[in-house]
């Protein structure tokens, strides 16, 4: 979730609480890891949930469930501040923006009047989808609460969780903009199963938009599928391809990948320095 706690026993509350925020390997620290990851997969299926018909008891039960999870990751929100050295850089982090975007919808129900939710309750709805992202803290380093992966396996996971993310948000702003007027879109399912025939290229035409920000959104959501996806699967490859090499540039051309004992620059002959520890 951050990078790899430090061994070191952390001594005042302040550095407990940074500790025990990015620490993987002691039982509070793995603790504190899989309740996040818990309580994230809770509150996207909560979101989801609600956007099928239930009964009262049901949604005022999701309703609760909502509430309780915002509130802890407020408080986490709140400790990562207290407990972070800089608190200007966590504060722009981008992964501690969409920590706090991500009970934004929650927080406007709870604290502001009435009148106003009702005026931007499109804007909640469309906002809601944001809390998914939470998921890449998760994918932050190579340290996880189950071990170590490597840097290609991180990638991997980053990759696919890019897809389910493209997908997942996709779907929400489409059902987000589209319930109302599309009789096609009932529920997030429909709109999931929308965005997956179209990024995929099926179209088989049985759900359409009917608005204009409907096109829009699926026109956004195409153009994120064929940047984002080839970007990273772009990193995948190159590593794949050069697992033999060290990634070393040439200050003088710019060539990086080199052979693990190379001392020069295959390409203009410039000294590297490159370190070189025989195999045992």
């Amino acid at each position: 979730m951050g990078t790899h706690a430090s061994t070191r026993a952390p001594r005042g509350f302040r550095e407990q609480v940074e500790f025990y925020l990015v620490d993987h390997e002691t039982p509070l620290g793995k603790a504190i890891d899989i309740s996040l990851l818990v309580l994230n997969l809770v509150f996207v299926g909560v979101f989801v949930a609600q956007t099928y018909s239930l009964s009262e008891p049901t949604q005022e039960l999701l309703w609760q469930a909502e509430v309780g999870i915002a509130l802890v990751f407020v408080a986490e929100y709140v400790l990562r501040l207290y407990g972070a050295p800089n608190r200007l850089a966590e504060f722009t982090n981008p992964y501690t923006i969409v920590d706090l975007l991500s009970v934004v919808p929650t927080l406007s129900v709870l604290l502001l009047p009435p009148s106003i939710i009702v005026l931007n309750i499109g804007f909640l709805r469309v906002v809601r989808v944001i809390r998914v992202l939470r998921f890449y803290r998760f994918t932050k380093d190579e340290e996880f609460f189950f071990g170590t992966v490597s840097v290609e396996t991180l990638r991997v996971m980053k990759l696919l969780l890019t897809v389910l993310v493209i997908f997942f948000v996709s779907a929400g702003l489409f059902y987000s903009v589209e319930f109302r007027a599309n009789p096609s879109v009932n529920n997030f399912g429909d709109a999931f199963y929308y965005m997956v025939v179209s990024l995929t290229t099926v179209g088989f035409g049985d759900i359409i938009p009917m608005t204009h920000a409907g096109r829009w959104v699926t026109v956004a959501s195409v153009l994120a599928a064929i940047v984002l996806i080839p970007w990273q699967a772009g990193k995948i490859v190159r590593e794949w391809a050069h697992r033999d090499q060290v990634n070393v540039v040439c200050p003088d051309c710019g060539l990086s990948y080199h052979d693990p004992d190379a001392s020069h620059c295959k390409a203009c002959g410039h000294v590297i320095y490159q370190e070189y520890e025989p195999p045992e």
